[in-house]
């Protein structure tokens, strides 16, 4: 691993095309009558990064990270993104730290008020009760950060990660990619000239899957890779999915179904209740799935013969009890006389194209779950 080269520096199409993301604005609904904040990326990175350093926390550095860095590495712009992850490095050394980070955000969101709205009554609780969707605090002896993650109704919110350190970074290679924008942001306040392709910023990537090429090389080949799924909360199964779903297949079919089972039984631990698995499921589909009611319920059939094939760790009513909270998850949206069937050992589920997706048989290795395993309906 030390010989594999993590980084690579970007072209200017690529350097382009991270500008246009960081001057987009994005919009933070607020919840009940509370106005729509038009957010400038840009703007708000420079507002997070005063108010940390005013509150004398050090910035390391900061970093775009998830399917937005992808977006801006790929080949052909091919890949698509919703989340926009921004990392800011600083150092968390207690929880009063935390909470300074957490009062820096949501101060930050006063500027991006309307006009005419009282700013002066908007405390930080009900900045948080009426803009933040989800708020996360980690500090242990492996990890220390916190996530604060701005709701928006299209499903592309803006997270916001705030990292001293992370054992785990990545859940597959596609997602590994980390843009470091401090050299763009300092350009942009020292520079008078605008950007062209002879006298622009060093923009740097860097993979923290390892081999920076090999990880592009998945990411512009649509290939599936990760190395112990055990390490990942909830053990990258429901993001699985979805790469599946969207016609990425597994780098290596050799030894994919040992990491499926490494990726149930890790999810299963992190979420063991029912109504858990429930409201995960429900969660990620509601973000990444917006508007794609048939590629719900098609991710649902892959998921539905992942856990079934590749659960080791549940007796078996716990396993039932799962893949019928997957059946009717699925059944719901198709309401409308796309049927199913219980068959002893095999589940049908009917779909609009006139196939009918099949649980697969119980011999793994003659099944390939990455070519759609379909059969005709008659």
């Amino acid at each position: 691993m030390e010989n594999q080269n993590t980084t690579q520096v970007l072209t200017f199409e690529q350097v382009s095309r991270l500008q246009n993301v960081l001057n987009q604005v994005v919009q933070v609904h607020g919840r009940g009558n509370f106005p729509t904040l038009d957010v400038h990326l840009r703007s708000l990175i420079e507002t997070v990064s005063f108010g940390l350093k005013k509150e004398g926390l050090k910035i390391k550095d900061i970093r775009l990270n998830g399917s937005t860095a992808s977006y801006i590495l790929s080949k052909d712009n091919i890949t698509a993104y919703n989340d926009i992850d921004l990392i800011f490095g600083v150092e968390i050394r207690s929880h009063s730290h935390l909470q300074q980070i957490k009062t820096v955000v949501l101060s930050s969101l006063i500027d991006f008020l309307p006009n005419g709205v009282s700013k002066d009554k908007m405390s930080s609780c009900t900045l948080k009760e009426a803009y933040v969707q989800k708020m996360v605090k980690v500090s242990n002896d492996n990890d220390r950060w916190s996530l604060i993650s701005l709701s928006n109704n299209e499903g592309k919110n803006i997270e916001l990660k705030f990292v001293d350190n992370m054992r785990r970074q990545f859940e597959f290679s596609v997602d590994s990619f980390q843009i470091k924008l401090d050299s763009l942001v300092g350009f942009y306040k020292l520079s008078t000239v605008p950007m062209q392709s002879n006298f622009f910023p060093t923009v740097v990537a860097e993979s923290v899957y390892g081999d920076i090429k090999l990880a592009l090389f998945h990411l512009d080949n649509q290939l599936i890779a990760t190395r112990n799924p055990e390490e990942i909360r909830g053990g990258g199964l429901l993001k699985y999915c979805n790469l599946l779903v969207r016609n990425y297949i597994p780098e290596n079919i050799n030894e994919i179904h040992m990491l499926e089972r490494y990726m149930c039984s890790r999810f299963f631990i992190d979420f063991g209740d029912i109504e858990q698995q429930r409201q995960k499921l429900e969660s990620y589909m509601a973000s990444h799935f917006i508007g794609e009611d048939h590629t719900k319920y098609q991710y649902l059939m892959i998921l539905y013969s992942i856990v079934s094939n590749s659960t080791v760790c549940l007796m078996g009513h716990e396993r039932r009890q799962t893949l019928r909270l997957i059946t009717n998850l699925a059944k719901s949206y198709y309401p409308n006389g796309f049927g199913y069937c219980d068959g002893f050992g095999t589940v049908c589920y009917g779909s609009p194209n006139g196939y009918m997706y099949t649980s697969p048989p119980s011999d793994a290795q003659s099944w390939n779950p990455y070519q759609g395993n379909l059969v005709q309906c008659y």
